[in-house]
Formats: C-alpha cells, structure tokens, sequence
C-alpha cells in the first residue's frame, strides 16, 4: 500500500502543473512557519518529489518563496483589476467581495503573502514591496479613471497616502478573519469599503 501511495504521489505531471504544486506546498509552509524555520527539504518531501527536481524550479529557497509571493500578488491583481466604465464605488464593492473570497478559500498563500515582509531576506521583503506598489498603482489607475475623481486625483500626496494606508489595514482586518472567522464577510467588506471612501472623499 506504502509504495502504491508514493508511486502516485510522485507521478509526472506536465511542468506548469508540477511548479503550481509545488507552490502550493510552499504557500502552506511558508503560511505557518517563519522564512527561516521553512526548509526547502520539507516541499520535496510533501509535493513527493527529489530535492533535485524541486532545485530544477527554483535554484534556492530565495527564489522559491519570491515565486510564492508573486503568484499570491498575480491572483490578487487579477481578481480586482478595475472594469473601464464601472465606477469607482461600484467596483469597490464586487472588487472587495472577490478579494474576501480569495482571502478564505486561498488563506494559506494570502498568509504565506503577507509573511515576506518578516522574511529576513532583503531581496524577498522587494518582492512583496513591488506587489503592494502595483496593488496600490491600481487602485489609483481606477481612481483616475472615474469621473467622480478624475484624472490628477490620484496624484494628490494625501490620496496616494490613503490608499497606502488603507492596503494595511485590509490586510490586518482580513489575517484577523481569518483568525476568528468572523463577522460576516458582507460587514467585512462594508468596513473595508466605507473605510476607503472616508479616507479619500474630496
């Protein structure tokens, strides 16, 4: 039974499919366990592959987890890009809904997400720098886009502060539903919506 088990744990998979799996090991890992205390052993051994094969995907544990984190802030990015022509208060809302229900049915690699900026590495604490930045350029772009903000609103020191600021402090409330599993997501989402709009109202 043993060696049937681990027959099919190291079946072959196509390349796209083993590196996906293998970062869904490390978003586990990495999402209970500090950088340091991940060792890149423990993927192999999971995902049922040779240190090797793993060392094919990714040459150190540096660029494994920067891997990790960049696929986390893809999955975001995608899931609330802005909608051309839907304003900005509409698209909070759906956006919001769809990054809470990312957050509970993905909440290992949002955790592992938020762990980089702990990691001890400069180098992976640049990665997940970049991705904040490039949520936050988002934000602004829609905010741009909407006729109820315009264009140079989004330039304003204090809005760019705001945003910043509010990307924080979704962060801390959605690691603490996950924690508590609760309330609602819809008062969660409202909390987060209101939030933003008080800080940026013109």
């Amino acid at each position: 039974m043993a060696a049937n088990q681990g027959e099919r744990t190291r079946r072959r998979l196509r390349t796209e499919d083993r590196r996906e799996q293998l970062l869904a090991v490390g978003a586990r890992l990495f999402s209970e366990s500090p950088y340091d205390e991940v060792r890149i052993e423990q993927v192999a051994e999971i995902a049922g592959v040779s240190r090797g094969l793993l060392y094919h995907y990714f040459p150190n544990k540096r660029d494994f987890f920067a891997a990790v984190v960049e696929r986390e802030s893809a999955r975001m990015l995608r899931m609330t890009a802005a909608v051309p022509g839907v304003p900005v208060r509409e698209q909070l809302t759906a956006g919001l809904d769809a990054y809470l229900e990312y957050v509970r049915a993905h909440a290992h690699g949002y955790r592992a997400f938020h762990r980089a900026d702990a990691a001890g590495d400069r180098a992976v604490r640049r990665v997940y720098r970049n991705a904040l930045a490039a949520q936050e350029r988002q934000i602004l772009a829609a905010l741009a886009a909407d006729p109820e903000f315009g264009p140079g609103f989004e330039e304003r020191a204090e809005v760019r502060l705001a945003v910043r600021g509010w990307l924080a402090f979704t962060t801390a409330v959605c690691l603490e539903w996950l924690r508590e599993s609760q309330p609602a997501r819809a008062q969660v989402r409202e909390l987060c919506a209101r939030t933003l709009l008080g800080a940026i109202a013109p």
